[in-house]
């Protein structure tokens, strides 16, 4: 039974990379009430403020530490996904890379009738939500409240491998999110003066001083209310009490790609014969709830390397000083510095390869250690065909989901995750790069065949820590929500993570979740809702 009853206009459910977007642009009207409830606490953590601590994170109070099912293409594996729980949510756990996607994402979302999803229709949302450091233009902002910038201290090493990179044939790229993705150069990243900048700094601190704003953390959402097919609030656990939230106009669902369908299928939405094995009674039989799970499954190619500067010295005294006095050095590095996006297979729209090069080390999510010098290339498919399922442990919404991705289960994947490998190792030996690599470290000289290098894969390979698409956009037959992120079958209700994809982007995530946030907003502020 609910111990405390409130009623807002509008309730948004996460505080993550579009949630804290969405609460805050809907906050905009001071007519309107906005509850924004969070399951984790503050995002105020010195590994949060540090960039190139974003791995010391994982397994932590602030990270949901997920792990799948066992993968049925890498030898029964279950894969570690780390979430941030937090202010901020995976914006403040993550590699900080601001990568919008290919213009062929939104326009094949598009033409597939998500209509207003058109890439020429979504560039001013992007250029809206940012404010770059190069200042604006045609493709970038310059006055919104997520800073986008250049690295503050990039490594040389990184500069190596985009030389590299172009001498094997890449176009020099110096934005990725211009007019054209494919090639090689330095990330722009969500910093601000060297520190990480997440979307609880660009969005809610600015937005905590209005008074129609509510943030309430260390909230667990239970279940979504309903009153004939309408949802009308939301019960939530707050310090061990259950509570009941009401709301007159509409819900946002922002819980990301695992807890979005978790929470949609414990209120009656999903799978019939999934929910009924779980005795929870079905509001809509939908059974591409939690269905077509995607995500980056990556291989990181590691080197030794006779570099001086490498981030195996990012935690020494004169490093610390350097960052806290001037906000500059090897503290500063998002540790996947460099990249590219090239083709692999004949047909593709969009490079289906990226590379992402760390200064260092980098290796089971930075668990494992090498205490020398090293450097890393990683393979990230950013277009995958596989496809996996979110479902229900229980009913208990405190039990974590379980997730199957199916890595692989597509041969073409593992095909272009090999040819990756094979260019990687190229890469590593070309013009100066080549003159300070040393060992190969993973998966090791000694493999050379395409069968040696598919078993390394599965036994080794891990992902780009960008799950989605488990609540769709598309028709009541393939999707979850329509184009204006309504779910399908209620009222009241719409979605607004990377769980909305209808296909992965062809890059990270977090950018492209940034504009599900700002979209939602205006969508909803589009139109009068329920009273």
């Amino acid at each position: 039974m609910a111990t405390d009853t409130a009623t807002f206009d509008y309730i948004v459910v996460g505080a993550g990379s579009a949630g804290a977007v969405a609460a805050s642009r809907l906050s905009e009207d001071p007519s309107a009430s906005v509850l924004l409830i969070e399951a984790g606490g503050t995002h105020r953590h010195m590994n949060v403020r540090i960039p190139a601590a974003f791995s010391s994170q994982f397994k932590t109070k602030i990270d949901w530490d997920l792990h799948t099912e066992p993968e049925p293409n890498l030898d029964g594996r279950r894969i570690y996904h780390p979430r941030g729980k937090m202010l901020g949510g995976s914006s403040s756990m993550n590699a900080m890379i601001y990568v919008r996607g290919n213009r062929a994402d939104y326009d094949g979302w598009a033409k597939a009738g998500a209509t207003g999803w058109s890439y020429d229709e979504l560039l001013p949302l992007f250029k809206r939500s940012e404010v770059n450091s190069r200042g604006a233009g045609k493709y970038h902002g310059g006055d919104g409240p997520l800073h986008v910038e250049d690295l503050r201290s990039p490594n040389p090493l990184s500069r190596m491998f985009v030389d590299a990179m172009v001498a094997t044939g890449a176009a020099r790229n110096d934005d990725f999110n211009g007019a054209e993705q494919e090639g090689a150069g330095l990330y722009q990243v969500t910093h601000h003066r060297g520190h990480r900048w997440t979307t609880a700094d660009g969005y809610l601190i600015p937005a905590s001083k209005r008074r129609n704003l509510t943030v309430l953390k260390h909230a667990h959402a239970l279940r979504l209310r309903m009153s004939r097919q309408c949802v009308s609030g939301i019960d939530v656990e707050v310090n061990g009490q259950r509570q009941e939230y009401r709301c007159r106009r509409e819900v946002v669902v922002s819980a990301g790609a695992f807890n979005t369908p978790q929470l949609l299928m414990l209120s009656g939405i999903g799978p019939a014969d999934h929910l009924a094995a779980h005795d929870i009674d079905v509001v809509v039989d939908n059974p591409n709830v939690g269905a077509h799970l995607m995500d980056h499954p990556m291989y990181c190619v590691n080197f030794a390397t006779t570099a001086k500067g490498t981030l195996a010295g990012a935690q020494s005294p004169a490093q610390l000083l350097n960052f806290v006095l001037r906000r500059r050095g090897l503290l500063t590095s998002n540790v996947g510095e460099g990249g590219a996006f090239v083709h692999t297979r004949q047909g593709d729209e969009a490079p289906a390869m990226q590379y992402l090069f760390a200064p260092g080390y980098f290796w089971k999510h930075g668990f494992t250690n090498y205490n020398e010098p090293s450097f890393a290339i990683g393979c990230s498919l950013v277009g995958p065909k596989s496809r996996g399922t979110v479902r229900l442990r229980s009913s208990d919404p405190k039990e974590r989901v379980a997730a199957t991705f199916n890595y692989f289960d597509a041969p073409e994947d593992m095909d272009s995750m090999v040819d990756g490998i094979e260019r990687a190792r190229v890469v590593a030996t070309t013009g100066e790069l080549g003159k300070v690599v040393g060992k190969e470290l993973h998966p090791g000289s000694a493999l050379q065949t395409r069968t040696e290098l598919e078993r390394a894969i599965r036994h080794d390979v891990e992902h780009t820590y960008h799950p989605a698409c488990t609540a769709r956009i598309g028709t009541e037959r393939d999707g979850v929500v329509d184009h204006e992120l309504r779910v399908h079958g209620v009222s009241g209700l719409r979605v607004a993570d990377a769980s909305v994809f209808p296909t992965i982007p062809h890059g990270n995530t977090h950018a492209p979740s940034v504009l599900a946030g700002e979209k939602v907003a205006d969508l909803i502020r589009g139109t009068t809702g329920r009273v």
